[in-house]
């Protein structure tokens, strides 16, 4: 696909979120909580860790443990975060990520991160993977006052790569991602994964159910 091709659609970037989207951390992590709530015999909804994602605050996943391990938070959390390192570290990225991303580039797309994760979080999964130097630029929790579903990350990115929004697309998994992309005027993709498949996303959002199809199905939801 070249830069003649996507004229009709005006646009000029992606905007990709990272967990749950490039990697699929999301998942990862809600089977390590998961686990745990299970070892103290209590049980994790994904309805209630689904309004953490890809978002702060909104959730505590240690206010649903029994007190004694609230008192050990410490050990225990570290415990869980060890564990939860080892196995991204053995975790490839979501299937055809890396197929996206040459098409777009190959089209003359440009490219930039936009993730309520802090920088050396998302720097080391994308060094891992050999993705950073894909990114214009990394817009994270770092960067701004209020993370998604607030729209200051995607205005940010926008600002930073110097287009309107209406010139960008947001490639999102979460609820909270892609409404934050919408709130800054960017129109936004949907790609859930295993744990946000189920959120209550707007009919009218373009989704793809995976990135099998590449750039063309992309663009071809945003037509649809």
């Amino acid at each position: 696909m070249t830069s003649d091709q996507l004229a009709p659609h005006a646009i000029q970037a992606l905007l990709f979120d990272f967990d749950g989207t490039i990697m699929d951390t999301e998942t990862t992590e809600f089977r390590h909580w998961q686990r745990l709530y299970g070892s103290h015999g209590r049980e994790l909804h994904l309805r209630d860790w689904q309004r953490g994602i890809g978002t702060w605050g909104a959730f505590d996943p240690w206010a649903g443990l029994p007190q004694e391990v609230q008192a050990d938070r410490e050990r225990v959390g570290g415990d869980l975060h060890r564990g939860l390192l080892e196995e991204l570290r053995g975790q490839d990225l979501r299937p055809g990520v890396v197929r996206l991303l040459d098409e777009a580039q190959a089209a003359g797309l440009r490219l930039a991160l936009v993730t309520s994760s802090d920088r050396a979080w998302v720097t080391e999964w994308l060094t891992q993977h050999g993705l950073l130097d894909r990114f214009e630029t990394l817009c994270t929790k770092d960067d701004v006052a209020r993370v998604k579903p607030d729209p200051e990350l995607y205005a940010l990115a926008v600002r930073r790569l110097g287009l309107r929004p209406e010139a960008c697309v947001a490639v999102e998994d979460s609820l909270n991602g892609a409404t934050a992309a919408v709130a800054a005027g960017v129109r936004a993709v949907v790609v859930p994964n295993e744990v946000t498949a189920s959120q209550p996303f707007p009919p009218a959002w373009p989704r793809l159910e995976d990135f099998s199809g590449g750039l063309s199905a992309l663009l071809a939801a945003l037509d649809g």
